[in-house]
């Protein structure tokens, strides 16, 4: 071999070489986009989200607000974790929220939630809420208005205005989603202790839960005065979500392994449900101190999906039937205290960092961030994204059943 082939053969080398180095450095989901030929998400695209060879012509994005199992950093630390639902839910990147010093602890985050039309994401905690653009990543505004400030929030539809239960108290904020500022602080004797919040897929509803209440109170969106009221359920109301024309809710009480449902066109409780086969016991919760903390309905409302903390299962029930019937119970890799569908109604995230596929109802993924830690919480988000990054849908975290026209149940 002459010197003029060795010297050329190794040039080709170090290009092929240096091209390698570089495909690695890709940041996920950014500019590692799948091999030519290769379906969205490569060969780990599992759960039945690939579509072919056609390039993916808008981003899926689940956003995870952390830390938000308490305030444990321990579960994904502290920021908004981002993943790639296309491919297998692969760590994107951290957006930072709030930076804390080292002798403080960070506070729990309470609630997420996003409006595509603003293109923001809103972040809650036990003593602020704040916005952040979804294409900067910049914090746009932060409120904490009277201090009580907050938990767990909903939009409206129409992406323009925050129903924001304030911390433990009697009220909840009603809020202009594009500069935080306040709209009306509204009193809800009979629901203290605000806690969760659900704005019906019409818009026109807001239903607020309140941790030291057996008794709904329901909202009338346009006046953001309270109407009607709900129950008295058997124990005080935790999480709970809503059929999508807004007539029944399905809720969590204290003391309870299942769930009630209450006619909203009555105002009383209906039905109760109890898993069978399981037992619980209040030493075996680690958090939220009743059994069951979290419980979604199906897209097509066909079925109801359980959390059962005391024994890290997720209880599914058929809706088709009165009472609805437990047909399949799937471990956990860990207590989960929320559920939350996704966009296209093929998978259901659980807060213990499982994905659960809807059809085959087995665990196909587990999140975890860019240091390899398990990602837990009740406060996730998938947003899907147009391919030059603007927001067109955010999904609502509260599995509402989507609906529209009532049944007979």
């Amino acid at each position: 071999m002459t010197v003029r082939n060795l010297v050329g053969g190794l040039a080709c080398l170090a290009l092929v070489s240096g091209a390698t180095w570089l495909s690695a450095q890709a940041p996920a989901g950014r500019g590692a986009g799948p091999a030519a030929g290769q379906a969205p998400g490569g060969p780990e695209g599992r759960g039945g989200r690939g579509r072919g060879a056609l390039a993916i012509p808008q981003r899926d994005l689940l956003y995870a607000a952390v830390p938000g199992r308490v305030n444990d950093i321990g579960f994904g630390g502290v920021g908004i974790v981002v993943f790639d639902v296309t491919r297998n839910f692969r760590f994107v990147k951290r957006i930072p929220t709030w930076d804390y010093p080292a002798s403080v602890e960070p506070e729990n985050v309470k609630g997420v939630a996003a409006s595509a039309q603003l293109n923001m994401i809103y972040v809650s905690t036990t003593k602020r809420l704040a916005a952040w653009d979804l294409t900067t990543e910049k914090k746009v505004w932060e409120q904490v208005y009277d201090g009580n400030c907050c938990d767990r929030m909903a939009i409206t539809p129409d992406g323009k205005t925050l129903w924001v239960p304030s911390f433990g108290g009697p009220h909840w904020y009603v809020v202009d989603a594009a500069t935080g500022k306040l709209i009306k602080d509204l009193p809800t004797p009979a629901s203290d202790g605000a806690h969760n919040t659900i704005v019906s897929l019409d818009g026109t509803k807001a239903f607020l839960a309140g941790l030291g209440s057996k008794t709904m109170s329901i909202a009338d969106t346009k006046t953001n005065t309270v109407v009607q009221t709900v129950g008295q359920f058997s124990g005080n109301v935790r999480p709970f979500t809503i059929n999508g024309a807004g007539t029944l809710i399905y809720a969590n009480v204290n003391d309870l392994l299942g769930f009630q449902i209450g006619d909203v066109r009555t105002g009383k409780v209906i039905q109760t449900v109890q898993v069978q086969g399981y037992g619980w016991a209040r030493e075996r919760l680690t958090g939220h101190g009743c059994p069951s903390h979290g419980i979604a309905l199906s897209p097509d409302e066909k079925e109801i999906w359980l959390t059962d903390g005391s024994n890290s299962m997720v209880h599914v029930f058929d809706n088709t039937v009165s009472p609805p019937k437990q047909v399949k119970s799937i471990k956990m890799r860990d207590e989960p205290f929320w559920l939350t569908w996704s966009a296209d109604g093929k998978w259901v995230y659980s807060a213990s960092g499982d994905i659960i596929d809807a059809k085959t109802k087995t665990v196909i993924a587990q999140l975890k961030d860019e240091m390899g830690r398990d990602v837990q919480g009740e406060k996730a988000i998938e947003i899907l994204f147009t391919p030059e990054g603007k927001a067109t849908k955010a999904v609502d975290q509260f599995g509402v059943g989507q609906v529209r026209t009532a049944s007979n149940n």
